[in-house]
């Protein structure tokens, strides 16, 4: 028997022995991964100069005790400032080493192509997490996390905090109550990006600030060279570390889109844009995905779905019947659910969901009210035991499945030049109609200059690839030599 098998099996027959749903630390000891509601947690934080600062601040009830960031003029705005008596670090894996023993949760507000090694490695030293959204930068990191929380049953939840708000809850109670009929195709659309996108890879070199260790906040990526448009913040809009406007808007819009429905893995996709760069997210884009019907509710059914994303200032059409001057975008962008009895709309985190018809139906409530903020009701379920545990608003069992949604997206976006519908098996994580031998271009730069009065264009192309293996990589990176994630398990 597996040491961690072994340590859960006697934690729960301790628990079913005293007949206690929480076990205090007098009986079982911070040890188990357990820490009773009376005792304080011991919270690292990694990326703490931008959200992980605001995250921070609605986990001060707790004990900050150690905070990590790669660029430490940042964190001192940010984390630093809030928690001075916190341990401060660099490197993760340093404060791992040296604090791992007196942590009981992390953190994770990093940028998206770190959620998952920081996240991975935390959840096997059975640590509980809060990671920022979106969850990861790939689809086989976010099925890697799903699988990991479960193996390790700690506390997780997704920083999509729109999922502790009553909007949500009160979307899914119409949906699942019958109200709107069957809904057999959804528009969603966000107003960002509000960052650059649509770039150029920056040429020449600048001289990295000595606050800034460049090498850590690359990571798994790739080599390239520092430039103050990627860090900070800029870095959403570059392939290599974030993932737009779709990933980053995303986790928040469609949260009740996936949740109402019920949806697992898309079975097809597409995507058309703007100006498709290599390195940079475009400007604008329109996703597709589509999902197979679903084991019906009792009061509706849910059969096949189209789910329609939009960015960077494209919206969908009104429907009829829209009040006349009433602006869609609520808090960042806005949903429509097509039903075949009604018309449902809510805005970006769910909030202020309304029916078209004008009703307000008094549905029953079908899921449990969140009276605290969305981090403190992860410290809630961090201080109960796993075999009593309360799931998260967004656990990783669903937040991990959902992020494949959005970073699906993604793949459907940067795969647009096969200029096919991508038919997706979800389970295997592969497309299942890109051939051996099918290839693609990518636009490496394209510039723009007026010369004695006349336009010249200047686009480059690459040179063709192969399709298959760029998809593959896209679905699962290789990571820089001396990174690496644990096995999945089965």
């Amino acid at each position: 028997m597996s040491e961690i098998s072994r340590r859960s099996f006697l934690q729960r027959s301790a628990v079913a022995a005293l007949g206690l749903t929480v076990v205090p630390n007098t009986v079982l000891g911070k040890s188990w991964g357990h820490t009773a509601p009376t005792d304080k947690m011991n919270i690292a934080g990694v990326g703490i100069g931008g959200m992980g600062n605001a995250n921070l601040g609605n986990m001060t009830s707790e004990n900050i005790v150690a905070l990590c960031d790669v660029d430490w003029k940042y964190a001192a705005k940010g984390g630093f400032a809030r928690c001075p008596e916190a341990k401060k670090y660099k490197d993760y894996r340093v404060m791992f080493d040296e604090m791992g023993d007196s942590i009981d949760g992390v953190l994770v507000a990093t940028a998206d192509h770190t959620h998952a090694i920081i996240t991975a490695q935390a959840i096997t030293m059975g640590k509980h997490v809060y990671c920022q959204k979106p969850l990861t930068h790939t689809v086989y990191e976010s099925r890697l996390l799903t699988k990991l929380a479960d193996k390790y049953k700690v506390a997780t939840q997704m920083g999509n905090q729109g999922a502790s708000g009553s909007g949500v809850r009160q979307v899914c109670d119409w949906i699942w109550n019958g109200e709107i009929g069957e809904v057999t195709k959804v528009e969603a659309f966000t107003d960002r990006p509000i960052w650059p996108q649509g770039l150029n890879k920056p040429e020449g070199k600048v001289k990295v600030p000595k606050e800034l260790d460049w090498e850590l906040f690359l990571g798994p990526a790739k080599q390239r060279d520092y430039n103050p448009i990627y860090h900070p913040w800029n870095w959403r809009g570059w392939w290599d570390f974030g993932t737009g406007a779709l990933g980053d808007m995303a986790c928040h819009i469609l949260h009740p889109v996936f949740k109402g429905l019920k949806l697992g893995y898309p079975t097809r996709v597409q995507a058309s844009s703007t100006k498709l760069l290599a390195d940079c997210a475009p400007s604008a884009q329109k996703v597709k995905l589509v999902f197979p019907a679903r084991d019906n509710m009792p009061k509706v059914a849910m059969p096949e779905v189209e789910v329609w994303w939009y960015d960077g200032g494209i919206k969908p059409e009104l429907p009829a019947g829209w009040p006349v001057g009433k602006n869609p975008n609520d808090s960042g962008g806005g949903v429509i659910f097509y039903g075949t009895k009604d018309i449902l709309i809510c805005g970006c985190y769910g909030v202020n969901p309304w029916l078209l018809s004008g009703r307000k139906p008094n549905s029953p409530k079908t899921q449990r009210e969140v009276k605290v903020s969305h981090e403190q009701d992860w410290i809630r379920a961090c201080k109960e035991s796993a075999a009593n545990r309360v799931k998260t608003t967004s656990d990783f069992s669903e937040a991990g499945p959902f992020n494949e949604m959005v970073v699906m997206g993604v793949l459907a976006t940067r795969l647009q030049n096969l200029n096919r519908e991508l038919l997706w098996d979800g389970q295997n994580m592969q497309f299942t109609n890109i051939k051996d031998n099918d290839e693609i271009k990518v636009m490496i730069s394209d510039d723009f200059h007026v010369v004695n009065g006349d336009p010249k264009f200047d686009t480059k192309w690459s040179e063709p690839f192969n399709a298959k293996a760029f998809a593959a990589e896209l679905i699962k990176h290789n990571y820089r030599d001396g990174w690496s994630l644990p096995e999945m398990p089965k």
